[in-house]
């Protein structure tokens, strides 16, 4: 079993699903006693987001440094606890010597499998809006369908004003489950991305009428895998 880096603390809450799924699902594959092997580095979110908002350049700058140290503690590949800092994927990748797994990918794949053509993505706004998860998902043949603006930045207010601090409110999935709804129903979409990996605290297969992509859990799954060198 190959040990398996994360880079965490963005939030907590989903770095404590990572950690929860890494190991329920090392334990379905090997059975016994088994669980994960990993390193974590677990960043202080207040700094993660006082950095963006001052340089994204500075923010890049450590988060390859906290990769360096992982690979340097012994990790055999790299798993970023957030699909927005995949905006840095690149940089961080042509730091490091081990691989570093694409959310963006393994969610593609997973979506590929499903036969879809065309999703919808409840992300973060610069997830949404930006057009790194996009293309790559495009690469896969998958058009991606995003709220409008205003439903984008409701969806993106409730995760850095409460989802990051771990507050579920019945209100929050109310609001969510509206924007949903008409994504579905404008868009004659049948797979919806959670692409932040605070969403599926809120949204939950069971909440809506089509396929969820739970982008923390399809991230958890690709990474076993690799540690285990075997087919998801």
């Amino acid at each position: 079993m190959k040990t398996i880096g994360l880079l965490g603390g963005v939030s907590w809450h989903s770095t404590l699903e990572y950690y929860r799924l890494i190991n329920e699902i090392a334990y379905i594959k090997l059975g016994g006693n088994n669980s994960a092997k990993m390193l974590i580095y677990s960043f202080n979110f207040h700094e993660i987001r006082a950095l963006h908002e001052e340089s994204e350049e500075k923010l890049c700058k450590r988060l390859i440094f906290e990769a360096q140290n992982l690979e340097r503690a012994g990790a055999d590949c790299l798993i970023i606890g957030a699909n927005t800092l995949h905006i840095f994927y690149q940089d961080i990748q042509a730091n490091l010597e081990i691989p570093v797994i694409h959310i963006a990918q393994a969610t593609a794949k997973a979506i590929k499998a499903m036969q879809m053509t065309k999703v919808g993505l409840l992300a973060t706004k610069i997830t949404m809006e930006r057009k790194f998860y996009a293309d790559i998902l495009n690469d896969f043949g998958i058009s991606t369908i995003v709220p409008l603006e205003n439903d984008r930045k409701i969806i993106s207010d409730i995760i850095y004003n409460l989802l990051v601090k771990g507050i579920i409110l019945k209100e929050s999935k109310e609001e969510y489950l509206q924007i949903i709804n008409k994504l579905i129903n404008e868009n004659n979409i049948k797979g919806l991305v959670l692409g932040c990996t605070e969403v599926p605290l809120l949204i939950k297969p069971h909440d809506v009428p089509i396929a969820t992509f739970n982008t923390t859990e399809i991230h958890a799954a690709e990474a076993v895998c690799f540690a285990l060198g075997i087919d998801i």
